[in-house]
């Protein structure tokens, strides 16, 4: 059975810069994805909502995923309404994905990243109960996973899962470049590729990128899953 896979960010460039390599490394291996953005990142410092809307486009197609763009009330506008969480729910019947990534629910970030996480959570329930009137046009759908992925350049302490994506590194720093606009605000391709170049070594990999569980992950046995870390 294919996979299908439902990544949600505030602003453009969110996605790539946060879980880019690991949407190209489950696109190899066969899953679908889409990729939502919530705004087009009009209060940015540099770029423009046109230009950083064609940026995110060209990368999507690096990746090899579909793009989505909706409105969330606008960059650094974004606030938790059941609105807002209904439209992210609207998205989730209709994609009927089995997995949906989120930004960190940290709040020492940009505050859109932590609202857009929050309302993605709730949504996901929303998604699944069948009498919400606002959602009556598409079938209820019920996810099997939500994960969280970095929204922020900086370095965790803590990680779920670590994911080697060595093979697709070279990929995804293709599609970070895409978006030119943002290289001239931080180094953000030496602030990531740090940050997975760091992982990876944790588990013996060049290169690795991270995940937060929402909830407990289920396994039949502990043979099922990989190593916890390199003795």
């Amino acid at each position: 059975m294919t996979k299908k896979i439902l990544a949600f960010g505030a602003h453009p460039d969110d996605v790539e810069f946060g879980c880019g390599g690991l949407l190209i490394k489950e696109i190899e291996n066969g899953a679908k994805v889409k990729i939502v953005v919530g705004s087009l990142g009009e209060a940015g410092t540099n770029g423009t909502p046109a230009g950083r809307k064609a940026e995110t486009k060209a990368a999507a197609k690096l990746i090899g995923a579909e793009i989505e763009f909706i409105n969330l009330g606008g960059d650094s506008h974004m606030q938790d309404t059941p609105e807002n969480a209904f439209k992210i729910a609207e998205i989730i019947r209709k994609y009927k994905p089995n997995i949906v990534l989120a930004p960190s629910l940290s709040e020492n970030q940009h505050p859109d990243h932590h609202v857009v996480a929050s309302m993605v959570r709730s949504a996901c329930r929303l998604a699944r109960y069948g009498g919400i009137k606002e959602l009556k046009k598409h079938p209820v759908h019920m996810i099997e996973s939500l994960y969280y992925y970095p929204s922020s350049p900086g370095f965790e302490k803590t990680a779920d899962i670590v994911i080697d994506i060595s093979a697709q590194y070279e990929k995804w720093v293709k599609a970070m470049l895409l978006h030119t606009s943002q290289m001239k605000t931080k180094d953000y391709l030496n602030l990531v590729g740090s940050r997975a170049q760091t992982y990876g070594a944790a588990i013996g990999a060049k290169y690795a990128t991270i995940l937060w569980t929402n909830d407990p992950v289920k396994v039949e046995t502990l043979a099922s899953l990989g190593s916890s870390r390199n003795y």
